[in-house]
């Protein structure tokens, strides 16, 4: 791939949504610089540019990248990001999200940088009031996942209106799916993601997979969700990027396909992708779910121009099940 455009700085490249961004970058003509601890990252996933094991937290180190590869902008990725050990842990989430956040930011404009795309989340609304969400709704995180992007949040607009550094936080809903290419996918350790883990149960002596809670105010009783093709989410970085280094001004967005799915739902869909039947039982809500999460991207559509590809549900089941090795793969495309 030829670089044609500057070098971004990827805080969390080695990661999911991270590695498939950079992929994406590289195919736009940037360098994607990776800055990874691998704490919950691969290695193994950063294939497109430099990678640089090391803490956001080092802020020696994130100055030495962004002079060594003139670094324009920056992608925020780095972060914890299960809601339930958020729950039990609030001290490690606010520690690392918002402390090793803030540092990381601060860094990135006493070295020059002006412009930050930033990794935040649905989670933000909490419990919200309507379905879909729109970016003025409330701001009231159950879970202090939630929360401490939210606070990332609140430093970045601290720093737009003090002149520096212009941001993008977008909002995600549920990322899944995997590269079309099957050269990167989802792996988490724990995985705790529905569409991983019903791929697993569907593996010949799997032990079943659990839909956790049964009894929302949902039409079937299992929480909704706004899926999002991982592929289509890093176009949206790709776009908000191309806009800040633009002069774009700083913005909030959300990030989701604008349909909602239920678990039961992705269920039947991942049964009918995989033409059998997948292993499963129903237990307790777990801790900091709120009952429904589905997006209003009207305004990032407008801003950007962006519209999803693959975000249905049939093409995401069925890049992640390539990508897993749980359906085979096409000819043009191979498991890591």
């Amino acid at each position: 791939m030829r670089v044609s455009g500057p070098a971004i700085l990827v805080a969390g490249g080695a990661g999911y949504i991270g590695a498939h961004t950079c992929l994406r970058l590289a195919e736009a003509g940037y360098l994607p610089v990776t800055l990874d601890n691998l704490a919950t990252g691969h290695r193994e996933a950063v294939k497109w540019g430099p990678l640089a094991v090391g803490d956001i937290r080092d802020v020696e180190t994130v100055r030495s990248l962004v002079r060594r590869h003139d670094v324009k902008a920056a992608i925020h990725f780095a972060a914890y990001s299960l809601v339930a050990e958020s729950v039990a842990n609030p001290v490690k989430y606010f520690d690392n999200n918002v402390g090793a956040g803030s540092l990381f930011l601060g860094a990135l404009v006493d070295a020059g940088v002006e412009a930050v795309v930033f990794s935040s989340t649905a989670s933000v609304y909490g419990v919200p009031a309507r379905s879909p969400v729109v970016e003025d709704d409330a701001k009231a995180p159950i879970n202090p996942y939630g929360a401490s992007k939210l606070a990332v949040e609140g430093l970045l607009g601290a720093l737009a209106a003090a002149g520096r550094l212009r941001h993008t936080s977008l909002r995600y809903f549920n990322a899944a799916g995997a590269a079309e290419s099957g050269e990167i996918g989802e792996a988490h350790d724990p995985e705790t993601h529905l569409i991983p883990n019903l791929l697993a149960a569907a593996r010949p002596g799997a032990k079943p997979m659990t839909l956790f809670g049964s009894d929302y105010p949902t039409p079937d009783g299992t929480a909704v969700r706004d899926y999002v093709h991982v592929v289509d989410l890093a176009d949206v970085h790709i776009l908000a990027l191309r806009r800040l280094l633009e002069g774009g001004d700083s913005q909030a967005w959300n990030v989701g396909s604008g349909e909602g799915a239920s678990n039961r739902q992705v269920l039947t869909a991942a049964e009918r992708v995989l033409g059998r039947p997948i292993p499963h039982t129903v237990g307790p809500r777990r801790a900091g779910d709120p009952p429904a999460l589905v997006a209003d991207p009207s305004r990032l559509k407008a801003a950007l121009g962006w519209a999803p590809k693959l975000s249905d549900l049939d093409t995401i089941i069925a890049t992640a099940a390539r990508w897993h090795g749980v359906i085979p793969s096409s000819p043009t495309t191979s498991h890591p």
